[in-house]
Parts: C-alpha cells; sequence; structure tokens
C-alpha cells in the first residue's frame, strides 16, 4: 500500500488562509445585504416623506364633499390681510365651495377678527353679497366670537343676521392709518435727510420731514372717502334694523349685549346654537381654508427684512380698518 503524499492535504497555513478567504466573503455578502436593506429603507422613508410633503401642499386635493345635511362652517380668523389666513382668496374660496356643496343646509360664518385691509374685506364682503343672490335657499349668519371689530364686522354686515356672544367686541366701524415723525430725532444726532424723487409728492408723508398740511388734507380726504365706503356697506347690509345713533359710526366699539341695542347684532347665539336653532341643523361640516407653510413661502408671506425695517420706522403706511 502507498504512503499517503504529504502534499495530499493542505497545510495547517493552507486551511487558515482559506477559512480567512471564506470569512472574508461572507462578512462581503452579509455586507451588502445589509446595504441594500437600508438602501430600501431610505427610499422607503423618502416615499412616506413626500407624499407627507404633498398632502401639505395641497390639503384641499384631499378632502371630499360631506355625505349628509349638514351646516357650513367658514372661520375667519386673525387679520384680515392677502398674506393671512383670512384673506379674501382664502375665505371666498371656501365660502364657494360651502354654497356649491348640495347637501349644505345654510352657513356660519364664524368671526374672530379686529380688522385689517379694506380692500380684502370688501371683496369678502361683495362675494357674500353674490352668493346670496346665487343660493337664495341658502342663508347665511354671522357668528362673532371674541373680536368682530372694523374689517370683521365689514364683512359681517354682509350676512342675513349677525348673533355675538354677551362678551364679544364689536363695532370700530372707522379708518385708520398709523406713522412716526422723526424730524427732530434726525436733528439731534446729526443724521442728513436724503430722497431723491421725480414727482413733487413721491416723498408723500415721509416720516423723517416735518408735517405738511396739504398733504394731511389730502390723506383724511382718503380716510374719509374710505370710511364713507364702510358705512354705506354696512347700511346697505344691516338695513333699517340699524339704530340712528351718530356713534355708530365713529371707531366706538361695544359688547355684544349692547351691541344687541345699537342693530348692530341680530341677537346673542354662539356657533352651535345658530346651526341647531336658526338654521336646524346641527351637524357642522368646517370648509375653512387653511394656509400651509409651503403656500406661505410661495406667497412671499414672510416679510424681507428691508420691510420689516420699514415697518418698524413707521413707513408701513398701510390703510388699516382697525
Amino acid at each position: 500500500m502507498n504512503e499517503p503524499n504529504a502534499n495530499t492535504y493542505p497545510s495547517s497555513d493552507d486551511r487558515w488562509a482559506r477559512d480567512i478567504l471564506t470569512q472574508l466573503a461572507l462578512a462581503a455578502v452579509t455586507e451588502q445585504r445589509r446595504t441594500r436593506r437600508w438602501g430600501i429603507f431610505f427610499k422607503f422613508l423618502f416615499l412616506i416623506y413626500l407624499v407627507v410633503l404633498l398632502a401639505l401642499a395641497w390639503p384641499d386635493s384631499l378632502s371630499t364633499a360631506s355625505a349628509k345635511r349638514h351646516t357650513a362652517l367658514v372661520r375667519v380668523e386673525g387679520l384680515i390681510s392677502s398674506n393671512t389666513e383670512a384673506s379674501a382668496k382664502n375665505v371666498i374660496e371656501a365660502l364657494r365651495k360651502a354654497f356649491k356643496d348640495e347637501n349644505t343646509v345654510g352657513v356660519v360664518l364664524q368671526i374672530n377678527s379686529p380688522g385689517g385691509s379694506p380692500v380684502q374685506a370688501g371683496e369678502i364682503y361683495d362675494e357674500i353679497q353674490k352668493l346670496r343672490q346665487q343660493y337664495p335657499k341658502i342663508p347665511i349668519h354671522a357668528v362673532t366670537s371674541d373680536v368682530c371689530a372694523s374689517g370683521g364686522y365689514y364683512i359681517a354686515a354682509a350676512a342675513q343676521n349677525i348673533y355675538a356672544n354677551k362678551a364679544s367686541i364689536v363695532g370700530s366701524i372707522g379708518v385708520r392709518m398709523d406713522s412716526f415723525g422723526f424730524t427732530e430725532a434726525i436733528a439731534k444726532l446729526g443724521v442728513e435727510r436724503r430722497a431723491y424723487t421725480a414727482g413733487s409728492n413721491k416723498d408723500f408723508l415721509d416720516p423723517f420731514k416735518p408735517v405738511n398740511p396739504a398733504e394731511v388734507q389730502h390723506l383724511q380726504g382718503m380716510l374719509d372717502a374710505i370710511h364713507q365706503q364702510f358705512m354705506a356697506a354696512v347700511k346697505q347690509g344691516r338695513g333699517e334694523r340699524l339704530k340712528d345713533n351718530p356713534d355708530v359710526f365713529s371707531g366706538l366699539m361695544w359688547t355684544g349685549e349692547q351691541s344687541v341695542g345699537l342693530g348692530l347684532v341680530d341677537a346673542l347665539g354662539s356657533t352651535r346654537y345658530v346651526a341647531e336653532e336658526v338654521i336646524g341643523e346641527k351637524t357642522l361640516f368646517d370648509y375653512t381654508k387653511h394656509t400651509n407653510w409651503i403656500d406661505r413661502v410661495l406667497d412671499g408671506t414672510e416679510m424681507s427684512l428691508g420691510a420689516a425695517l420699514m415697518k418698524g420706522l413707521g413707513s408701513d403706511q398701510t390703510v388699516q380698518w382697525r
């Protein structure tokens, strides 16, 4: 019998090297599998993120019409401005959806606003009048919350009736514009004002120059004209219910309870009360359009540093119903 050749069996060094290579190969395969799993996980996570982002960007695209009879609710919250949730664009869009829904029995316009832009409030007022004519069988009632003043009340006046809490703040039918004067301050600081204009009135109401009586007179005429528009709208909306009291249009405010006596409010009542007792349908369906953060960025609602600085210096000369 032949003796086995010593070279037939691997040496201990060869076995060690082969084991190392096998372990390295297995480790590589394991790492590839782990990398692939993490890759799938992060792709799935990104997909979820993308879906959530799209849902936030277009929340209304995911909403559906109501399935049963209801009282439609549209909220006007905060400052009425083109760059806020209480903008004419948002409120009008919500109102149109509410009236268009075939299951809407009536509409409650819940207002909690100190006022704001006459233009934005006026657009909402006009749209309510238009919708009332277009859908005569669907009543719309305004309900005031904490505050329904100035531009907020302008909107409420377009509704068929106005209800308030006894402690609500109602009124402030007037117009204002805010500014400051810095002529003495810059003189004491030794600052030289340099303004270059084309047009004799282009620096109209410049806070760094002395008050010009002619400019003030012109501004007052503008404010008076806007005030007349405001009063005409309230008188048209409230009609004979409005008491003949000169203080009503003086810019003063009253409680909801006092407002009933002045004809500014029809009766005391909450949103729930109006839905159940006045409209006759306690089921509420909220149509309020909420502005998401993407819309705010795209619409440029964040003030630039320069705009913020000018506002702080009192140069934000915007007419406000507040």
